[in-house]
C-alpha cells in the first residue's frame, strides 16, 4: 500500500475521501461541539467541497492524458488557493489585539440576501467579532488545520498528475 505506486485514479480518490472526512469534522464540530461557523468558516467548508468534487470527477475519469490531469489538478488547486486565502485572512483576524478585532457582523445567509455578490464577498471578508474566537483543536486553531489541509491536497493533486503510475 505505497501511495507512491497508486494510480492517477487512486489518489484521487483518497484526496476525495479526506474532503469528505473533512466535512465530517466540520459538521461535527458544529453539531456536537456546537462551534458555530462564522463566514470565513463557510467559505472554507465551500473550498474543501470545490476541491472534493473535482478530486471525485478526476478520480472517475481518471484520464490517461497528462493534459487533462493538469486540468483536474489545476481546478484542486484553485479551490485549495481560496481556502488558503480565506483560511489566512481568518488566521490574521484571529491574530488582532481584541481592541482591533472587527464588531460582530450579520450572518452569511442575511449577507447573500440583502447585498449583491461581490459586496457581500467584501464584507464577509471584511470579518466579524465571531471570526476572531479562537476554538484550538489539539492546540491549533480550526483556521491552522484548514490552511495545513489545503496545502496538503495541493500537493497531493499536482504530484497526482506526472507520478502516477497507469
Amino acid at each position: 500500500m505505497n501511495p507512491r505506486l497508486w494510480s492517477f485514479r487512486t489518489r484521487y480518490l483518497a484526496g476525495f475521501v479526506v474532503c469528505v472526512a473533512l466535512m465530517a469534522f466540520a459538521l461535527y464540530a458544529q453539531y456536537v461541539m456546537h462551534l458555530d461557523p462564522c463566514p470565513l468558516c463557510i467559505f472554507q467548508r465551500i473550498a474543501v467541497c470545490f476541491m472534493g468534487l473535482f478530486f471525485l470527477v478526476g478520480g472517475l475519469h481518471a484520464p490517461a492524458r497528462i493534459g487533462m490531469r493538469a486540468t483536474y489538478a489545476g481546478l484542486v488547486t484553485l479551490g485549495g488557493l481560496w481556502g488558503i486565502a480565506t483560511a489566512g485572512r481568518h488566521l490574521w483576524l484571529q491574530s488582532l489585539p481584541a481592541s482591533e478585532v472587527p464588531a460582530c457582523g450579520p450572518g452569511l445567509g442575511y449577507l447573500f440576501d440583502a447585498f449583491p455578490f461581490a459586496k457581500m464577498l467584501k464584507l464577509a471578508f471584511t470579518g466579524s467579532g465571531e471570526c476572531a474566537k479562537i476554538e484550538p483543536i489539539l492546540g491549533i486553531p480550526m483556521p491552522g488545520w484548514t490552511l495545513l489541509w489545503f496545502i496538503v491536497l495541493i500537493v497531493w493533486a499536482l504530484l497526482a498528475v506526472r507520478r502516477s503510475v497507469r
